[in-house]
């Protein structure tokens, strides 16, 4: 099996090193930023604000994951992906220039809530471009170094930022540094989407026909069908829904559950720093050994790992804590999405891509509003968010009890001898 990557290859995964950007922005920073924002400008209390973020993501991947399947079974047809891509790409830039622009932390909400659906749109064409740019001996490989090299990538502007929104130069403040850090954000994110558009093409398509949008909504109806009828695929889906719930929840809630908890938030910040780095190498380790000893063995390994996670959380007190929770997470994080991602791709239909992708996103998308929700909750009922925290647990059995049903061999690559 061939280990370098090719052109083609690499234009694809440089987008992840594209919006990762925005991902550790909106992770690390913009959760500690819409705190003080709040507590400035109202009498909200900590707790009330970390649901007020948890609820924000929940609205925003409620839209996507209903717009998902109409949108990937569009994208399915002859010279749709890309234009349907180039769609979300602005919605999400755009939106990311305006967040630095707004004064009120409701304002700044609605607006997040844009950006974040347009980013989480181009995820679902670019997750699904991974049939056209490889093969599905080398999918495992290509999808981690996806999520490695945006690891690794994303730090380059997020650092940037992170220099001006602590030693606020040229006279900056708190708001002005965090709105040249959108800026960053937004330009790095736009140029390194270029390759993609240059050397990405839809290889697999269904021909154009008339009434594409009524056609799109008839095939969706007959892919959920299908889907059903495919056991074994519906089954790794819903066992995907369950461990990314928690998984997306702890990527999600990470800097805003401890600030509530007084934690530093610089220290959070170069924490969840160091867990970029820690994923680089992890992911692209994962995917050489899922493709050496089984995608599902690693993926389970990955979450008896987030299970760890979960319970240490539940005592977090502490900085160093902090610091332990964010170096396991990055031995993880990589490796579960990249893995996931991966094992899909092998397991469909080439030419209906998309819309099969639009499933396994609304799946996912599904279980982060799950997340998020459970955390405001019992944040609200018991005055702590931690309890939430402690609650993933289960989402993590049952994904991993789920995972395990499915028959042994199924969607792993046979590799020849000497490989």
């Amino acid at each position: 099996m061939k280990n370098k990557m090719n052109k083609t290859e690499w234009s694809w995964v440089l987008y992840d090193v594209a919006n990762s950007a925005f991902t550790m922005l909106t992770t690390a920073l913009v959760p500690i930023y819409f705190a003080a924002m709040v507590a400035n400008t109202s009498t909200i209390e900590s707790n009330e604000a970390t649901a007020l973020w948890g609820s924000a993501n929940s609205v925003a991947i409620l839209i996507l994951a209903l717009l998902s399947p109409v949108l990937g079974a569009i994208a399915d047809y002859k010279g749709m992906k890309k234009k349907m891509f180039a769609i979300a790409l602005s919605v999400g830039l755009l939106g990311a220039f305006a967040m630095a622009f707004m004064n009120t932390w409701l304002s700044f909400l609605i607006i997040y809530i844009i950006a974040r659906i347009g980013y989480s749109a181009t995820n679902v064409f670019y997750d699904s471009m991974l049939t056209d740019v490889t093969t599905d001996d080398r999918m495992d490989r290509v999808s981690s170094n996806g999520y490695a090299y945006g690891y690794i990538g994303s730090c380059i502007p997020f650092i940037l930022c992170l220099v001006v929104y602590i030693f606020q130069p040229f006279g900056l403040d708190d708001t002005s540094s965090m709105q040249v850090a959108f800026i960053i954000t937004a330009l790095w994110w736009l140029l390194f989407t270029i390759p993609l558009f240059k050397n990405v093409h839809q290889v697999h398509y269904i021909e154009k026909q008339k009434g594409i949008v009524k056609g799109a909504f008839l095939r969706i109806a007959n892919t959920f069908k299908n889907i059903k009828k495919k056991k074994d695929i519906f089954l790794f889906i819903l066992a995907y829904f369950f461990y990314i719930d928690g998984v997306y929840t702890i990527i999600t809630m990470a800097t805003i559950y401890g600030t509530e908890l007084g934690l530093d938030s610089v220290s959070m910040v170069l924490a969840l720093l160091l867990t970029q780095f820690i994923a680089f190498p992890c992911a692209i380790i994962a995917g050489i050994l899922g493709t050496k000893y089984g995608t599902l063995k690693i993926i389970k390994i990955f979450i008896g790992i987030y299970m760890f996670v979960a319970i240490f959380g539940f005592f977090l007190v502490s900085e160093w804590q902090f610091w332990v929770l964010a170096a396991v997470v990055g031995m993880a994080q990589g490796g579960i999405q990249s893995l996931s991602r991966g094992f899909f791709g092998r397991i469909i239909p080439k030419e209906e891509s998309n819309e099969y992708f639009g499933f396994f996103d609304i799946f996912g998308k599904l279980a982060d509003i799950m997340g998020p929700l459970l955390m405001g909750l019992f944040g609200i009922i018991t005055g702590h968010s931690r309890y939430g925290i402690l609650s993933l647990i289960l989402l993590f059995i049952i994904g991993f009890v789920l995972l395990s049903r499915l028959p042994e061999g199924f969607g792993e690559i046979k590799l020849a001898q000497g490989e």
